[in-house]
């Protein structure tokens, strides 16, 4: 029987898993990995935080698809350069393309190409040690604006927020701690267009921000809603909710004056970023949800400033489960027996008499 060759374009998670699929479902594939970069594994190797080596254990279950005799991996090797499409289907049967997106999507705002202004892949590529991106990175903010409501977003705030030396005992590479030693970041804002119930972080990255003691993660107020749509994805899926409890618990815990501060700004979309010659300020428009889980502008601006967070009152548009209310809802640390959700959220009936 003939071989059947393929060559995968990219020798990230999703081009080897494609490879060890073909050789197990094709007992004459023979397929060849091809990448720029001199290493596999991509975004694992070159996109997973120094601190996260649980992460990173993919790279055994990779490594040994890559074992596999009828599988070779061609590093050094720049697709459209080196090969270009019609080499590729001249030596070999098919082609699969699995390189991912190699940039960040355009942040269409004023001020975006203002100097301090930076792409989260050239961050996330820099402390990962990525041979595309210089060696040294400038950390000379005390106070940084992170947008985005996903994992990337919270790494970035993680990495900044988080003391150099507590990464020693990770792989972080040496030019990588002497830039975070010298950073001067001690307040990191993260900003989310949407509410607790639609971020994209994951529960397990939410609880780790806290994992620092030198670190406070403040949930602002000012933005925190809760609707009926909210409540009913909140109640259905489990990851959600315990997305939300953690945001419930950050907002109500009492800061603890450590030195480094994480600030999540929810219902705040970013329209401008200020400054004279390089970025000075960020100004956000409050949002509010729209039923559908979307949130639309209400025209508010402001420029968020870091400040005590006192973990009070929050406000929502929800009626409570167990009262006859339908005033707006607020959101209390202090909750009386038979009147409490697994979010925390009750009626204005329901507080305490000092609310």
């Amino acid at each position: 029987m003939r071989p059947i060759r393929v060559a995968v374009v990219g020798a990230g998670p999703a081009g080897i898993y494609a490879a060890d699929i073909l050789t197990k479902e094709y007992d004459a594939a023979e397929v060849d990995v091809l990448d720029r970069l001199p290493a596999p594994y991509g975004l694992v190797r070159y996109g997973v935080a120094p601190d996260h080596p649980r992460i990173k254990e993919i790279i055994k279950a990779l490594g040994r698809v890559l074992a596999n005799p009828r599988i070779r991996f061609l590093g050094n090797v720049e697709f459209g350069t080196d090969l270009k499409l019609t080499d590729l289907q001249h030596h070999y049967d098919a082609v699969i393309v699995a390189t991912g997106a190699a940039t960040d999507r355009p942040l269409d705002i004023p001020g975006i190409d203002l100097p301090g202004s930076h792409g989260a892949a050239d961050f996330v590529s820099w402390y990962a040690g990525h041979p595309d991106v210089p060696r040294d990175w400038t950390l000379d903010a005390e106070s940084v604006a992170v947008i985005g409501a996903g994992n990337v977003g919270l790494d970035v705030a993680r990495m900044l927020a988080k003391p150099a030396d507590e990464q020693l005992t990770t792989e972080i590479a040496d030019n990588v701690h002497r830039g975070l030693a010298a950073n001067r970041a001690k307040d990191v804002h993260v900003f989310a267009r949407r509410g607790p119930a639609q971020v994209k972080f994951s529960p397990m990255e939410l609880r780790e921000l806290s994992h620092s003691p030198s670190v406070d993660v403040l949930v602002e107020e000012d933005g925190f809603q809760i609707d009926e749509a909210s409540q009913s994805v909140i109640s259905s899926n489990k990851g959600v909710r315990l997305v939300v409890d953690t945001l419930l618990k950050y907002l109500e815990a009492t800061p603890t004056g450590a030195a480094h501060r994480i600030h999540l700004h929810l219902c705040h979309a970013p329209v401008a970023l200020l400054g004279e010659g390089r970025v000075e300020a960020i100004r956000t428009e409050r949002t509010q949800l729209d039923g559908t889980g979307n949130a639309v502008g209400t025209g508010s601006t402001s420029r968020p400033r870091s400040k005590p967070s006192t973990g009070r009152w929050a406000t929502s548009r929800r009626t409570c489960p167990t009262c006859p209310s339908t005033t707006p809802q607020v959101w209390s640390r202090t909750m009386p027996a038979g009147c409490s959700t697994s979010t925390g959220w009750r009626s204005p009936a329901c507080m305490p008499p000092d609310g």
